[in-house]
């Protein structure tokens, strides 16, 4: 089993994981923010590790959400000057403060890197107050078995799935993505988390009573104990 770093090309800059930022900017939200809400209580105050541009964090803060975001590339977080957010990685992170609820959302949880994994959660725990919830985006598993090359068309974005590789349990993917003439493509690696995985992972991060928020159970909620 090998790793693949994550890459990524086109205009515009590109963040350290190979996102294009350009093309997260076109993005619009697609429900993050109200599983999120449903699954917390109304006012909860949310820290957010990984807000790319505030799409999701823009969205909690309109439904009544005190939020803060943290993402490693500045370049993200110049369209996310609306909000309050912070610069670093989340491996590193600690703000000495704890929040209701730490949304973890796209699909970050299912890095090939263990070792990274294993520090995301840590730092979620960090600022997760006693009794509050870790929110959790993850891919379903059968998405890491049908994935398969093929393209499809939303919110005037071009979507290509152009190379699908499997090594065990990680799957690798390239995807192209155009959007008014622009072309971008992002090269990733991710690692199938099974349910006991994803389970045993937050016990050992110090939350228990996990709640399946999605009937593919690619999104979770778990306590802070």
């Amino acid at each position: 089993m090998t790793t693949r770093a994550n890459t990524g090309t086109g205009p515009g800059p590109i963040t350290p994981d190979g996102c294009a930022v350009a093309f997260y900017v076109l993005l619009p939200p697609t429900g993050e923010a109200e599983i999120t809400h449903q699954a917390i209580p109304l006012g909860s105050s949310v820290l957010e590790l990984g807000c790319g541009t505030g799409r999701t964090l823009r969205r909690l803060a309109e439904l009544g959400h005190p939020t803060l975001g943290v993402d490693e590339s500045p370049d993200m977080l110049v369209h996310a000057a609306d909000l309050d957010t912070v610069c670093s990685p989340i491996q590193t992170l600690d703000l000495r403060r704890t929040f209701d609820a730490v949304l973890l959302a796209s699909t970050l949880i299912n890095t090939p890197d263990p070792g990274l994994r294993t520090a995301m959660l840590k730092t979620a725990r960090r600022h997760t107050a006693l009794g509050g919830s870790m929110i959790i985006q993850r891919h379903p598993l059968d998405w890491f078995d049908t994935l398969v090359p093929s393209s499809a068309e939303r919110d005037g974005i071009c979507y290509t799935i152009a190379a699908v590789h499997r090594d065990g349990p990680l799957l690798t993917a390239t995807i192209e993505y155009r959007a008014d003439s622009r072309p971008w493509t992002h090269t990733f690696t991710a690692c199938r988390l099974t349910d006991d995985d994803l389970a045993s992972a937050v016990h050992n991060a110090g939350f228990e009573a996990i709640r399946w928020l999605a009937e593919d159970h690619s999104w979770v909620a778990a306590t802070a104990t």
